[in-house]
């Protein structure tokens, strides 16, 4: 049996000292035909005032597209989840007698076994030990992996620009974070190799990443860079915390050809999943990557539903840390999710995502061919993103033509100066610098300026926020803003 390597020399203090819930361990217990369980505080399923959920949804292979509505019976999925005793329920059903039950903070097994069926066939996994656990979404999951590795005023590595809300859950519990050079295609693997080398006191436990699809920036991790980085992971001794919402929103690579648009779809399942690029969970020979997966982007990100993979031995600290915090997911997303997973099987939902690739190919290539329409691209650059939700246009400050007069060589008062143009012509995009990374890391590590980067700055827009009319109405007020701001004529 191949093994994951032992890294709990890297658990936090706070992790270290967490026992098994003593509430908790009774529950082995609960359900036991043998045993009459008086041990929680369990209220009576009969006095659940739901008697039965039903939830219609589209049936696969959606052959109307994934945004139809069914006409017929044979289109629609009923879902019926029934408040029924445990021994009346489907095989693979949740009912709400027992989900809406205190319990399961690992998660309920039929769920459980559909989503590690899923990573099975999604990413192969080369070593053993490994499982998942719920969680209520990957904001979550990452507050309880700081929790678990990282001490107050120890350091973390994280993208130069990443989710804001990731740093403040790192702020929050005195965690630093020091900021990883990117380019347009993320991370790049040797600025971080010479970071790491160069670094003084302790090294960091963990680099936080969004590989695919990154939130703000679009880019997405080749293979070959994540090769490279897990093997600096190996090196240099840490855990990479592989946040991937958006891992299943990969699409074909952007064309000026409209008419060869069409061209790119996959066709068989099997296309689907080699054309996934290649996750840091199936580079992950050591145990050392923790891939937090969710629903959100997927279903819906009201389910609040996402999971932790990982060596087990993570999982058990986790598993402690959940017992006394979130307990578990909602148990109508439990019953609901799992009734339509397991109605759907493997290869349904694999239509769904196929799906959600068409969909999304169409919403990014309609977001770009709009900026090449209407953004000043003698000062702007773009990168169409090949996944997620984001796209980003960047701009070279010093090319503003009172760069050093009104705004005082200061990039971010040009990117104040530009959003404000954004709101005034009826737009909105973020500014890039609401996402930047601090580098607040204890000295003497020192943040450095990549050169000729230090005048460029970049807004983050959506595709998949408002319908494609709007989407491009919103893109030329925008770029008519940029026009006004840069003093330039606009052609069209």
């Amino acid at each position: 049996m191949v093994e994951a390597k032992n890294l709990t020399h890297l658990f936090s203090d706070e992790a270290n000292v967490r026992q098994p819930s003593p509430l908790k361990t009774a529950f082995k217990y609960y359900k036991d035909p043998n045993i009459v369980f008086l041990g929680g505080g369990l209220p009576l399923a009969d006095y659940f005032p739901w008697n039965k959920i039903t939830a219609e949804s589209p049936a696969a292979p959606f052959a109307r597209g994934i945004g139809a509505v069914p006409e017929t019976a044979e289109e629609t999925v009923v879902t019926e989840i029934l408040k029924v005793q445990e021994h009346n329920e489907r095989k693979d059903e949740v009912s709400l007698a027992r989900s809406l039950q205190y319990g399961f903070t690992e998660g309920h097994p039929e769920l459980l076994d559909f989503l590690k069926t899923h990573t099975k066939l999604i990413h192969k996994i080369p070593y053993d030990d490994w499982d998942i656990i719920q969680t209520t979404g990957n904001t979550q999951a990452w507050d309880s992996i700081l929790r678990t590795f990282v001490n107050k005023g120890e350091t973390i590595l994280v993208e130069e620009f990443t989710f804001s809300s990731a740093l403040e859950t790192a702020n929050g519990l005195g965690v630093n974070h020091f900021p990883i050079p990117m380019d347009d295609f993320g991370i790049v693997p040797e600025k971080l190799a010479e970071i790491l080398a160069n670094w003084v006191g302790p090294k960091p436990k963990l680099l936080y990443t969004v590989p695919t699809g990154q939130n703000p920036t679009g880019s997405s991790l080749s293979a070959e860079r994540r090769k490279a980085i897990y093997k600096l992971a190996q090196e240099h001794d840490f855990i990479i915390i592989e946040d991937e919402p958006y891992y299943f929103l990969q699409m074909e690579k952007y064309t000026d050809d409209v008419s060869a648009r069409g061209e790119q779809k996959v066709g068989s399942h099997q296309e689907f999943i080699e054309s996934l690029v290649t996750s840091f969970l199936t580079l992950d020979v050591d145990g050392r990557v923790i891939r937090l997966d969710s629903f959100s982007k997927v279903l819906a990100p009201g389910a609040r539903f996402g999971w932790y993979v990982a060596q087990k031995s993570i999982l058990e600290r986790l598993t402690r840390l959940h017992e006394v915090s979130v307990q578990t997911a909602s148990g109508f997303t439990t019953s609901i999710v799992n009734g339509l997973l397991n109605r759907w099987g493997q290869d349904g939902y694999i239509d769904w995502l196929i799906g959600l690739r068409s969909e999304y190919t169409h919403k990014r290539d309609v977001a770009i061919d709009a900026v090449k329409k209407y953004f000043p691209l003698d000062v702007a650059h773009y990168n169409p993103p090949v996944a997620g939700m984001f796209f980003t246009v960047q701009f070279d400050a010093s090319k503003h033509p009172e760069f050093a007069t009104k705004y005082e060589s200061d990039p971010l008062k040009v990117e104040n100066a530009l959003y404000e143009q954004g709101l005034a012509q009826g737009s909105l995009l973020i500014p890039g610098s609401w996402f930047k990374a601090g580098g607040n890391s204890n000295p003497p590590n020192k943040v450095e300026v990549v050169p000729g980067t230090e005048n460029l700055i970049f807004f983050r827009g959506t595709y998949a926020a408002v319908p494609l009319d709007e989407l491009t109405e919103g893109l030329k007020r925008f770029g008519a803003g940029a026009y006004k701001e840069y003093g330039l004529e606009q052609a069209i």
